[in-house]
């Protein structure tokens, strides 16, 4: 779903943390609710797993810059993240076309 012609950044406050089952079959994922300027959305992030073993750490009330693919899911819009920044920290998700920084992780 992540489209890299549609990336964009915004920035807001975390409203929400919650862990999601995104298909059948998948792996639980993380996904938090940014309240940005204009509006909230939801964002995206990625596999619960994998989260969980990377330093930076997202909480409820934490202020995000997000950069990632304007997707549609659900019928509403939705950010797939690629990058979070965090003040001076930086959790990269995916690289520049979108592929996830976990596939084939678990192999390593």
């Amino acid at each position: 779903m992540y489209d890299p012609a549609r990336v964009e950044t915004i920035s807001g406050e975390v409203v929400s943390l919650d862990e999601f089952s995104p298909m059948s079959g998948m792996s639980s994922g993380i996904h938090i609710t940014l309240r940005a300027e204009k509006e909230t959305i939801p964002v995206h992030l990625g596999p619960e797993w994998f989260l969980e073993k990377q330093d930076a750490a997202i909480a409820k009330g934490d202020n995000l810059e997000v950069t990632g693919s304007l997707v549609t899911f659900n019928g509403k819009p939705a950010i797939i993240a690629a990058e979070v920044k965090k003040g001076n920290e930086i959790l990269k998700l995916r690289d520049s076309d979108g592929v996830p920084l976990w596939s084939g992780w678990m192999r390593r």
